[in-house]
């Protein structure tokens, strides 16, 4: 299947695409709202709910842009690689983890959002100065046989 068919079947399969997506396939986390799914020899994650998805987007959002300066980005909105993405995700949501229990270990993403709500009026009132910390820790897996 070509990139363009495979686009077109990705986007006709999967109504709300999951914003932590390469998190979840990496199997940094879990979310008890999202739902994987196969496409030709892809896998997709995509969202059951609509608002818990806006509520992920907002806070990769927020992620990306405060990761900026640890992802060494002249601008916060630049295209990210995937290795910068995957330090946005897995590094951001074990931040946060870290930042709301002392725990590293991430476990669902959507109860992790709820009680960043919960522990902060807004999702812009995180701890971004620690949360980054993370971004700038977190190390891709070595592939077998790299040293």
């Amino acid at each position: 299947m070509d990139e363009t068919a495979f686009r077109q079947a990705r986007k006709a399969a999967i109504q709300r695409p999951c914003p932590f997506e390469k998190a979840l396939l990496a199997n940094c986390c879990a979310c008890s709202l999202s739902a994987r799914m196969n496409i030709a020899e892809r896998e997709a994650v995509a969202c059951l709910d609509a608002a818990a998805s806006d509520a992920c987007a907002t806070l990769l959002g927020l992620l990306r842009r405060n990761s900026a300066f640890a992802l060494h980005l002249a601008q916060s909105d630049a295209p990210l690689t995937h290795a910068q993405e995957m330090k946005v995700q897995c590094g951001g949501l074990a931040g946060l983890q870290r930042s709301l229990t002392g725990k590293e270990a991430i476990g669902d993403i959507h109860a992790l959002v709820q009680a960043a709500r919960r522990a902060h009026a807004d999702l812009t009132a995180l701890p971004y100065a620690e949360i980054v910390q993370s971004v700038a820790a977190w190390q891709t897996r070595r592939r077998a046989g790299q040293s």
